[in-house]
């Protein structure tokens, strides 16, 4: 990995900067479905982390067992996106964002293969706080940047007939960042200037 690359990885200040100077692109929030969610991040040492969550089995969530950001559907006493995506975390892991500094919004994401418009914002929590999952959680771990982009750990994830990009966060088979997520995380790096392996 290049310097500029461990930097963008390593530094919080990278990305509040690149976010800053990011125009998202905001999709009516018209009366079609529409969900949010919250990419969180905090600072080791080490480098920055990301928070994902392995959701439960579930009848009926079309992303039963996936992993995802903490996040969901716009609720009728939601006034905006951004404060479905507050509701949601603090409901399914127990963090409240209210304090938390937002960094950003990434561009929504729509069209014909994903069944609602979605919106990720980005936030940065000063230190790791207690997580409390609920029952639409099954885990919840934070991943190193670094290795998101180290191309070691892409793989494929076979849905259907078909094999998807994705990203090995913890268990084999099992902890596969791809789909929606994997395409926030896409468009997430790109702000900073990386691409995803495979």
């Amino acid at each position: 990995m290049t310097p500029l690359s461990c930097r963008l990885v390593r530094a919080v200040d990278e990305v509040r900067e690149a976010l800053r100077r990011h125009l998202p692109r905001v999709l009516d929030e018209g009366d079609g479905p529409r969900a949010a969610v919250a990419i969180l991040l905090h600072e080791r040492a080490e480098g920055l982390e990301m928070l994902f969550i392995e959701r439960a089995q579930r009848t009926g969530d079309p992303w039963s067992g996936h992993m995802a950001f903490p996040g969901g559907r716009m609720g009728p006493l939601d006034p905006d996106a951004r404060a479905a995506a507050e509701r949601e975390t603090f409901e399914e892991v127990g963090i409240d964002l209210a304090t938390a500094e937002l960094l950003g919004r990434l561009d929504d994401l729509a069209g014909p293969v994903v069944p609602l418009t979605l919106s990720a914002f980005v936030y940065h929590l000063e230190a790791p706080p207690r997580l409390v999952p609920n029952h639409e959680v099954r885990e919840v771990f934070w991943v190193p940047l670094a290795r998101l982009l180290d191309p070691d750990h892409a793989v494929t994830h076979p849905w259907g007939a078909n094999r998807y990009p994705g990203i090995l966060v913890g268990e084999p088979e099992r902890h596969v960042v791809w789909g929606l997520t994997r395409q926030l995380l896409e468009r997430y790096f790109a702000i900073l200037g990386r691409v995803l392996p495979g």
